[in-house]
C-alpha cells in the first residue's frame, strides 16, 4: 500500500469515528483543510520535474476524489441517522383516539327567537326589524301613551344623547315602535287602494328584538328580548287573537293539552286589554297559571296614527318576553343565567 492509499484509508477510519457533523468537519480539516495532508502533498509538487508533476498530480487527484467521496458518504449517513432519530422522537400513535373538535351552538334566546319566527311565519306573519334607538314619538306618543305615564320617566327608560327636549331619543322599551313603522309603510304602499275604497291587504307582522328598561333582578334584566305582534284588517276580532295565540303556545311548548286564559288588564295602546296566562297539565309546573303575554284590541288612536280609519280597520296586538318563554320551555329558574356566559350552562343547548 503506497502513501496515497494509506492516506485514503486513514481518512476512511477518521470519518467513520466522527459521530457528529462537527467532528466530521474537524476530521475533514486534517485531510482537505489549508494545512491538511492532501494539501501539503499538493504543495510539495512544486519541487518536482514537469514529467513527475503530471504523474504525481494525477495520483493525488484520484486520492482527493476518494477522500471527498468518503466525506460525502459519511455526511449523508449522519444526516440519515439524525432524521431517523427525529422521526422516532416525533412518532405518533395512530391508534390513539383523536381530539374532538369543540362545536358551538346558538344561544337559548336565539333558539327561542328562531322558533317563534318559524311558528308565526307559518301563519303568514312577516318579521320586521328596526332601530333600537327610538324617538319618543314612535316609542310612546304613537302608541297612545300619555305624557304623564310613568314609563316615560328616567326611572323606567334609558334616554340617550340626540334629539330635542320635545322629541328626545331613547333606547326602545318594547318592540311595538316597529309595528308602527311597519304599519305606516304598509299604509303608504297601499294608499291608492284605501283612497279608492278598495280593500287593503291585511297587516300581519311580528317584531322580535332587544329592548331596554331600568330594571334588574332574577326575573328582569336591563336588556331583554321581546316579540310583539300585530294583525290589522277590516274583519279581525278578539276571537282571532285567542285562536292565533292558543295555536302558537301549543306549538311552541309542544303541548296539545295547554290551557290558556285571558285576564282583563290595561295597556295604553290596546282597548280592551288582557294578560295571557297558560297552565300546563303535567310536568313540574302542572296546575300553576303562568303569565306569558300582554295583548288586546288595537286602540283607535293607535290605528289613526297608522294613517287608517279606526271605524273601518280593527285588529289585535300582543307582546311576549322571549326570555320568559325560554325560561318556561327549558325550565330555567333565573333569567340572569342567560347572560353570565357560563359555558357549562350554555352548552346544554347545543344541538
Amino acid at each position: 500500500m503506497n502513501e496515497l492509499d494509506s492516506l485514503v484509508e486513514s481518512a476512511r477510519e477518521s470519518f467513520a469515528r466522527s459521530a457528529t457533523p462537527a467532528e466530521l468537519e474537524n476530521a475533514k480539516a486534517q485531510f482537505l483543510g489549508k494545512s491538511g495532508r492532501l494539501t501539503e502533498l499538493m504543495k510539495g509538487m512544486a519541487q518536482l520535474s514537469p514529467e513527475e508533476k503530471k504523474t504525481r498530480g494525477a495520483a493525488i487527484n484520484v486520492a482527493k476524489q476518494a477522500v471527498e467521496a468518503l466525506l460525502a458518504a459519511r455526511r449523508q449517513a449522519l444526516a440519515d441517522a439524525e432524521l431517523e432519530r427525529q422521526l422516532k422522537a416525533e412518532a405518533l400513535d395512530v391508534t390513539l383516539p383523536g381530539r374532538r373538535q369543540g362545536r358551538g351552538g346558538l344561544h337559548p334566546v336565539s333558539l327561542t327567537l328562531e322558533r317563534i319566527e318559524g311558528i308565526f311565519g307559518s301563519m303568514g306573519f312577516d318579521v320586521a326589524d328596526g332601530p333600537e334607538i327610538e324617538t319618543d314619538w314612535f316609542n310612546f306618543t304613537a302608541l297612545n301613551t300619555p305624557e304623564d305615564h310613568p314609563a316615560r320617566s328616567m326611572h323606567d327608560t334609558f334616554y340617550v344623547e340626540g334629539g330635542t327636549s320635545e322629541a328626545p331619543h331613547l333606547l326602545r322599551t318594547h318592540t311595538s315602535p316597529m309595528q308602527v313603522r311597519y304599519a305606516v309603510q304598509h299604509v303608504k304602499k297601499y294608499r291608492h287602494l284605501i283612497d279608492a275604497g278598495q280593500p287593503m291587504p291585511e297587516i300581519r307582522v311580528i317584531a322580535p328584538g332587544r329592548t331596554y328598561r331600568v330594571d334588574s333582578d332574577a326575573t328582569h334584566s336591563p336588556m331583554f328580548h321581546q316579540c310583539e305582534g300585530l294583525w290589522l284588517g277590516e274583519n279581525v276580532s278578539f276571537k282571532d287573537l285567542k285562536v292565533v295565540f292558543t295555536d302558537f303556545c301549543r306549538t311552541f311548548f309542544e303541548r296539545d293539552d295547554l290551557v290558556l286564559r285571558f285576564r282583563p288588564s290595561f295597556f295604553p295602546f290596546t282597548e280592551p286589554s288582557a294578560e295571557i296566562d297558560i297552565q300546563f297539565q303535567s310536568g313540574p309546573l302542572a296546575g300553576r297559571w303562568l303569565e306569558v303575554s300582554g295583548s288586546g284590541q288595537v286602540h283607535p288612536n293607535v290605528v289613526r296614527n297608522f294613517g287608517l280609519d279606526p271605524e273601518r280597520y280593527i285588529g289585535f296586538a300582543f307582546g311576549s318576553g322571549i326570555e320568559r318563554l325560554a325560561m318556561l320551555r327549558y325550565g330555567v329558574g333565573d333569567l340572569r343565567l342567560f347572560y353570565e356566559n357560563d359555558l357549562r350552562f350554555l352548552q346544554q343547548f347545543n344541538r
